[in-house]
């Protein structure tokens, strides 16, 4: 009879067989094993944190195999052994749990190399994890080296290695308080200095209040661009990439209501949970449609907003604490390819604005080449704008996302 627990490492294993063929991102795939295999919360709970341990953590696993297992190992068996020493040396979970319920997750003809790989590493366990400060740091932070490198070129390498070690962290969950609903007598959380109306959340998630619409989840990064937007009631403001909603709220509760927002985005399946969002979040109905920004925007749209919010998609390095599959998704030269993309939007989107009008150019990007690069060369082809005003949320110095949003102003 399988192990009681079986199903929740043999669903890690087919949730990471299932992402090294580029089938899915982790989140989606652990949502949807857990749904397959009908796990309680705990175990949806412990099937995330091995999955997410594995994917923060593959390097140095691979490092530890290479160390344990002399010769080649089939792409499936590694998975299993990355499954079974991220339970034994990173999250700490008991030997026998790990070591017994692992090694029945794999095909009969492997298990006895699984067996001995894991037994070997809880003998092993002092050694291997005081290995860790003699190899490369890439390595010991299981980041690619290519990544690292440019890193540590914009930063310095006491910083690049502090990026590596907060990606590698759980990320921590912070909340808004809804400035358009009541106001509760508690919260379950502190407040976030220097970031009015944020809370970093401590216990559970509040289901009640979230339901309620009185808070909503997110993170303090997310409030520097609409604050340079600066939204007035009274105007006609476009946030044009804006599912599932976190800005478009931010922004409606700076106007007020929803009422004069435009919203877009180029995924229509995006935009009815975006409406839902605003409704739940007491911000009445926005004008939504669809539009993909890398096309020129209706010519109704031209000189005919007062603030657009354009929040492009991006290569996602200031967040990859939480989407934690994205190093090893990303190439080097996508992040040029990404830049070409959102310059293109970003020429498409100031068609629409008002003379005098202001637009924000944000991402959750700290690649210089999306961020400040990106809008120096702009501005050096459109003497027209002028930057006003700028700001960089790094994570190892603000302790929050990364994100980065730039003010640009149409002359009158």
């Amino acid at each position: 009879m399988p192990a009681k627990n079986f199903h929740v490492r043999q669903a890690a294993v087919s949730a990471l067989r299932a992402w090294a063929k580029g089938h899915d991102y982790a989140e989606t795939l652990i949502e949807r094993h857990a749904q397959r295999r009908k796990l309680s919360s705990s175990d949806r709970g412990l099937l995330q944190a091995i999955l997410f341990g594995v994917l923060r953590n593959r390097r140095l696993l691979d490092h530890w195999i290479g160390q344990l297992r002399e010769g080649k190992v089939d792409a499936e068996t590694r998975d299993i052994l990355r499954v079974g020493l991220c339970q034994l040396l990173i999250l700490n979970l008991p030997d026998h749990a790990a070591v017994n319920e692992t090694v029945e997750a794999g095909k009969a003809s492997v298990r006895s190399l699984i067996n001995a790989v894991l037994r070997r590493a809880t003998v092993a366990r002092k050694k291997l994890l005081e290995g860790i400060s003699d190899v490369p740091q890439p390595v010991a932070h299981s980041h690619p080296d290519w990544l690292y490198n440019r890193w540590r070129a914009a930063f310095g390498t006491r910083n690049a290695i502090s990026l590596m070690e907060w990606n590698n962290l759980p990320a921590v969950n912070f909340f808004r308080v809804n400035p358009l609903a009541p106001t509760p007598e508690s919260l379950p959380g502190k407040p976030v200095e220097g970031a009015s109306g944020f809370y970093q959340l401590e216990g559970s998630l509040p289901s009640a209040l979230l339901a309620s619409g009185t808070v909503y989840i997110q993170d303090p990064a997310t409030r520097h661009s609409v604050e340079l937007l600066d939204p007035q009631p009274g105007e006609r403001i476009l946030d044009a990439c804006a599912a599932p909603g976190g800005k478009a709220f931010l922004i409606a509760a700076a106007l007020g209501s929803a009422q004069g927002l435009v919203c877009t985005d180029s995924n229509e399946k995006r935009l009815p949970r975006l409406e839902e969002n605003l409704a739940r979040l007491h911000a009445g109905k926005a004008s939504v449609a669809i539009h993909d920004w890398s096309q020129p925007a209706p010519a109704e749209w031209h000189e005919s907003f007062d603030g657009i919010l354009l929040d492009v998609p991006c290569s996602n390095t200031g967040v990859i604490r939480r989407r934690v599959d994205v190093r090893w998704r990303l190439q080097a030269p996508d992040i040029d390819k990404i830049a070409i993309t959102q310059r293109k939007i970003l020429e498409n989107a100031v068609a629409c604005l008002k003379p005098g009008g202001r637009i924000v150019y944000s991402t959750c990007s700290i690649e210089h080449t999306e961020n400040l690069g990106l809008v120096q060369g702009f501005l050096a082809d459109h003497p027209e704008f002028t930057l006003v005003s700028s700001r960089e949320a790094l994570p190892f110095r603000d302790q929050t996302d990364g994100a980065f949003a730039a003010r640009l102003e149409r002359k009158s």
